[in-house]
């Protein structure tokens, strides 16, 4: 999408009251939330203790590269930084022995045979995926401190990616009746995450265990009934991304950087029919290319007229599944 000058940015934005920031209120919550993250991170990398070497053997298109690294500590990007630039600012995500997707920014515990994905690797679907998650991901970021002060919101969760659908999808309780969003509405909030993406914040991602998660999110109701039955299927642990100051669940990987984020519309948000107590649940729904995929601009037009159609994913409601695709648990009407 194309963005507005500033003139008619700072227009639409007092055109709509629904929105300008609610910063006042969650930045307390946020700096909590982020003091709690990094404490751990550091008593987790603390607690690796001696440091042991692993080797890392990196399968490139031309060759291979055999790296020595610090287990569990090292991660792929910094594979990437000793491979060179090019590796670091293209890799998405990372391919492990040939069988499973990681994080570029999580610590790598043993010796292994690694693969860097980009947009224009071979596996293109397995990085669309990781790239539809982490939109998903990204529009909570953004929705969780877009709207006034008068506005509650809450996360509730985002389904597994479907680049079938059209759509990526983030479900949030709000405290507004029938709210039905205007065209401006969605270009604001399509403009705020394309803001957003390009501060290049990094994603990192840490697992930490049942106690920990319910004290990060003890003010989302959502979230801690989740938490017990992600974690059952998760060998007891929930997983954590962070972007900026925001920390939400996922099993992820996310790719690598905002920096990735390219074009990204709001398509469309409609309110869902549950059974969850208090209702008011809207679906987020949006659709986005990466910044290193060139589309002209009546081609992202369908792409946009495609996201605006309502996505067919399971609706929250009160009863607690899993999401086998993405052994991501949430609370789903089956």
């Amino acid at each position: 999408m194309n963005i507005p000058s500033k003139r008619l940015l700072k227009k639409i934005l007092c055109q709509n009251l629904q929105f300008i920031s609610r910063r006042s209120i969650t930045s307390e919550e946020l700096g909590r939330q982020n003091d709690l993250f990094v404490a751990e991170r550091k008593r987790q990398i603390e607690k690796v203790g001696r440091i042991e070497k692993i080797e890392v053997e990196h399968i490139g298109p031309n060759e291979t590269t055999v790296l020595v690294m610090n287990k569990n500590l090292s991660t792929p990007y910094d594979c990437a930084k000793h491979l060179g630039e090019t590796f670091m600012k293209r890799s998405a995500v990372a391919l492990i022995n040939q069988t499973t997707l990681w994080h570029m920014h999580k610590p790598i515990p043993e010796s292994c045979k690694l693969e860097l994905l980009h947009y224009h690797a071979q596996q293109a679907n397995l990085v669309n995926k990781v790239y539809w998650r982490t939109c998903s991901f990204l529009l909570g970021a953004v929705i969780s401190t877009a709207f006034k002060d008068d506005v509650e919101v809450r996360l509730h969760s985002f389904p597994s990616p479907n680049v079938r659908s059209g759509s990526f999808v983030y479900d949030v309780q709000l405290s507004l009746d029938n709210w039905e969003p205007k065209a401006n509405e969605l270009k604001v909030l399509s403009i705020e995450m394309i803001k957003f993406c390009q501060q290049n914040h990094p994603l990192h991602c840490l697992d930490v265990s049942v106690d920990f998660a319910l004290e990060i999110f003890k003010k989302n109701p959502h979230k801690t009934k989740q938490i017990p039955d992600i974690a059952a299927n998760n060998s007891g642990k929930i997983t954590l991304f962070k972007v900026g100051q925001h920390i939400d669940i996922s099993k992820g990987p996310m790719v690598t950087n905002t920096s990735h984020i390219g074009r990204f519309t709001v398509s469309n948000i409609f309110k869902l029919d549950t059974d969850i107590e208090g209702g008011g649940i809207y679906r987020f729904q949006g659709v986005s290319l990466p910044s290193s995929l060139v589309l002209d601009h009546f081609s992202y037009g369908i792409l946009e007229e495609r996201a605006k159609e309502k996505n067919p994913a399971k609706i929250p409601g009160s009863q607690v599944i899993v999401n086998e695709d993405d052994s991501f648990v949430s609370n789903m009407a089956v």
